[in-house]
């Protein structure tokens, strides 16, 4: 019994002293809990919407300052033609936009029937539902309470208009989101394994004892899964548009260079990765905690960037994927132009260019 209470005690030492073990048995759920508790949430705050109002006058004012007073909505934008409805949806900020007819309050209060028009940005189907139904229960809510005080019956009759994604199909959302996840683990992933690989097995202190140079090295390792991704991103493209009918509305010229664009940095990011593991394990639990879950969770795929707290909402500004599933997005279902997209694309390039210049700095020419 001793002999077995000294070994269970040994045992205990030897995992409390890795802290590798530490991070996987305490760390990783931890930080799971936490993302997951704050992530996953069905409520939407300070969603970013544009008003056009026609009236001006005392109704659409009242019913205006119970949207933004409500804490679901926030002005982004008061419109004051309905040619920038469409730019501002292209803009890719604005949400929802509420437009009040003209006369609206001559109208509800003669004939007891005022028209608004809601228009949502249905690239995400959810939290355009959603949006949706706030406002409408606000609206109503200003109506109930303007009958409880008037003898005659008020009536806002509210027309429904979901931009981009008229039939709310969710596989309108989920390709850009599904790409973007398969990019970065092929590429970032599976590059990170395949150098680590070449160090385990000891072949890299061959290589690195060789004329080659590092550079030559690491690029004959890259290229083959630059490869490999383009015919990745071009097969679902091509499910997307001819098996699920999601739309690209945009210059497919413009849609694969930046996939192209996002391969290199997901590249980039996997051999950085490499530059700081020794095994294929420590690699791929990298790839897998730092790449996969923030990919889904942190880059506005699934949940909306909107309902998280601030500081993961400046989190998720530092993930490729936020900002690759915007351009994916507006590009296929909206049709913009580089015009509309060109910080985010220059984001994209700057988070590359980083990466690169981590990775030459950690570079280590002589193995340990």
């Amino acid at each position: 019994m001793n002999i077995f209470k000294g070994f269970v005690i040994k045992e205990f030492i030897h995992i409390f002293r890795d802290y590798r073990t530490m991070v996987i048995l305490f760390g990783i759920p931890l930080v799971q809990l936490l993302l997951f508790g704050f992530v996953i949430k069905s409520e939407i705050k300070d969603a970013d919407i544009a008003i056009y109002d026609q009236a001006k006058d005392n109704h659409s004012k009242r019913i205006t300052n119970k949207l933004l007073s409500s804490g679901y909505f926030r002005l982004d934008k008061d419109l004051d033609n309905y040619d920038g409805i469409h730019q501002a949806f292209r803009e890719g900020k604005v949400k929802l936009v509420i437009i009040f007819e003209q006369n609206f309050s001559e109208k509800l209060e003669k004939t007891g029937n005022a028209n608004v028009q809601i228009l949502a940005d249905a690239s995400e189907p959810n939290t355009a539902n959603l949006l949706v139904s706030y406002s409408n229960a606000i609206l109503s809510s200003y109506i109930k309470d303007l009958n409880s005080t008037s003898k005659m019956p008020y009536n806002i009759i509210t027309e429904i208009r979901m931009e981009y994604n008229p039939e709310l199909k969710s596989v309108y959302m989920f390709v850009p989101g599904i790409m973007a996840l398969l990019l970065m683990l092929i590429s970032a992933m599976m590059t990170s394994i395949s150098i680590t690989k070449e160090k385990e097995m000891g072949t890299m202190e061959v290589l690195l004892a060789s004329p080659i140079k590092p550079f030559v090295i690491t690029a004959g390792k890259v290229v083959p899964y630059i490869f490999l991704s383009i015919i990745n991103v071009l097969i679902i493209l091509s499910i997307s548009y001819y098996v699920f009918d999601v739309p690209i509305k945009g210059s497919l010229f413009l849609l694969v260079s930046v996939c192209i664009l996002f391969i290199l940095t997901a590249l980039s990011l996997g051999i950085l990765i490499s530059t700081v593991t020794n095994s294929q394990q420590v690699a791929m639990m990298i790839s897998l905690v730092a790449l996969m879950l923030p990919s889904i969770l942190l880059s506005g795929f699934i949940f909306p960037i909107e309902n998280m707290p601030i500081v993961l909402q400046y989190l998720c500004q530092l993930m490729p994927p936020r900002w690759f599933i915007e351009i994916i997005r507006n590009i296929m279902l909206k049709g913009v132009s580089f015009s509309f997209i060109w910080k985010e694309t220059c984001v994209l390039f700057i988070m590359m260019i980083v990466f690169n210049l981590l990775s030459i700095k950690k570079f280590k020419i002589r193995l340990e």
